[in-house]
C-alpha cells in the first residue's frame, strides 16, 4: 500500500480544530483506496514562538521537505500583535513560503448552489460562480528591495523578474488547460513599468498554449468585474499584492470564508490550506467551519499526491452535507436542517465519504 507523508501544521486559534476534521475525512477517503496517510506534525507561529522563542523554527521548514505535502491551518492572534516585525506569526508564515519556494498560490471561488443565497450579490450574479485565482506569492512587492522606513516616508519596491513571470504563467496555463481554457491576466500595465514586463511576458508563454484564450485586464476593473459579473471569468492570474487583494473579494462571492480552499505550490511541495485567519475570539468553542481545511485536503489529494477520484470523492460530499441542510454556525440563517459543530460537520463529511462507491 502507499503511503504519503503529510506535515500538519495545525498553528493557532482554531487551526487545531480544523485540522483535526480534515484528517478525519482525509483517514476516511484513504480507507476507500490503496494508499494511506503517515502524518507529522510541525510548529509555526504564535504557538512555535511560544514554545521556541521562532515562529518558524528549522524543524519546521525539514519536516515540510521532507514530507509529501503540508496541510496547514491558520496562525495568529491579538496576543503577539506588539511583539517584534520578526517575531510575529505572519512574518514566519513568509519565510515559510519563501523557504519552501511555494510561488504559485492557488484560490478557487466555488458558489455552491445549496449556499447562493447566502453571497451578498444577487442570486443571478453567483450562481454557476466557478473561477480560480492564480497569485504570484513569493516576488512583487511584500519581497522586493530595497524597501524600509524613517520618520517622514515609508518605501517598498515591487519588483519581478522574466523568469518569476513564466513560471507563474506556466502555471496559470496549465490549470487553465484542466479547465475552461480562459486566461484573464491582471495587471498595472497603463503606469507600471513592472506591469508592463508582466504582460509582455504573458503573452510570450501564452502562444505555448494555443487551445487557451488568453485576456488582459487593470486590476481596478477586474475588482469592479468580479462584483459586476464574476462569471466571465476563469483563471486569474496575477501578481502578489494585486492576487492578496483580489483573491480575498473572489471569496466573498460565496458568502462566507469559510467555505473555500486555497494551495501554495512550488517545484518541491505544496501547502494546503483554508482562506480564513486563525479566528481566536471563536477559538475552543467547537463552532469554526471545516469545510475550507477539508477542501484544501482535497486540493492536496488532487493537485500534490495525483488522487484525482479521491479528491473528487472529497468534493461530492462536501456538496452532500449542503444539500441535505447542515450548516455550522457561519451559515445557520441559510436553510439549515441541522446546525453543526465543527467535529459533527467533519464527522458527516468523513462518513458521506465512506459511504460512497468508486
Amino acid at each position: 500500500m502507499k503511503t504519503y507523508k503529510i506535515a500538519l501544521i495545525k498553528g493557532d486559534g482554531i487551526g487545531p480544530e480544523i485540522i483535526d476534521e480534515a484528517v478525519k475525512v482525509l483517514d476516511s477517503v484513504a480507507s476507500c483506496y490503496d494508499f494511506d496517510f503517515s502524518y507529522e506534525e510541525a510548529l509555526m507561529g504564535g504557538c512555535a514562538y511560544d514554545i521556541t522563542g521562532d515562529p518558524l523554527p528549522q524543524e519546521t521548514i525539514n519536516i515540510s521537505l521532507n514530507s509529501d505535502a503540508v496541510l496547514f491551518g491558520a496562525i495568529g492572534g491579538t496576543k503577539w500583535d506588539n511583539l517584534p516585525r520578526e517575531k510575529r506569526p505572519e512574518s514566519g508564515l513568509l519565510r515559510f513560503r519563501k523557504e519552501l519556494g511555494v510561488y504559485a498560490n492557488l484560490r478557487p471561488a466555488v458558489v455552491y448552489d445549496e449556499l447562493v443565497n447566502a453571497s451578498s450579490l444577487k442570486p443571478e450574479i453567483v450562481r454557476g460562480v466557478d473561477l480560480m485565482v492564480v497569485r504570484e506569492l513569493i516576488g512583487g512587492i511584500y519581497f522586493g528591495e530595497p524597501k524600509g522606513r524613517d520618520e517622514n516616508r515609508g518605501w517598498n519596491t515591487m519588483v519581478y523578474t522574466r523568469p518569476e513571470i513564466e513560471r507563474i504563467a506556466h502555471q496559470a496555463f496549465k490549470i487553465a488547460m484542466t479547465r475552461s481554457k480562459r486566461v484573464c491576466s491582471i495587471d498595472k500595465a497603463n503606469v507600471l513599468d513592472v506591469s508592463q514586463l508582466w504582460r509582455d511576458v504573458v503573452t510570450e508563454v501564452a502562444k505555448e498554449y494555443p487551445e487557451v484564450e488568453l485576456s488582459h485586464m487593470y486590476v481596478d476593473n477586474a475588482a469592479m468585474q468580479l462584483i459586476r459579473d464574476p462569471k466571465q471569468f476563469d483563471v486569474m492570474l496575477t501578481g502578489n499584492i494585486f492576487g492578496d487583494i483580489l483573491s480575498d473579494e473572489a471569496s466573498m462571492l460565496s458568502g462566507s470564508i469559510g467555505l473555500l480552499p486555497s494551495a501554495s505550490v512550488g517545484a518541491k511541495i505544496g501547502v494546503y490550506e483554508p482562506i480564513h485567519g486563525s479566528a481566536p475570539d471563536i477559538a475552543g468553542q467547537g463552532i469554526a467551519n471545516p469545510i475550507a481545511t477539508i477542501a484544501s485536503a482535497s486540493m492536496m489529494l488532487r493537485y500534490a499526491l495525483g488522487e484525482i477520484s479521491a479528491a473528487d470523492k472529497i468534493d461530492e460530499a462536501i456538496k452532500r452535507a449542503l444539500s441535505e441542510g447542515y450548516r455550522t454556525r457561519d451559515l445557520a440563517q441559510f436553510d439549515a436542517k441541522e446546525v453543526c459543530s465543527t467535529s459533527e460537520m467533519g464527522s458527516i463529511i468523513a462518513n458521506y465519504v465512506a459511504k460512497c462507491k468508486h
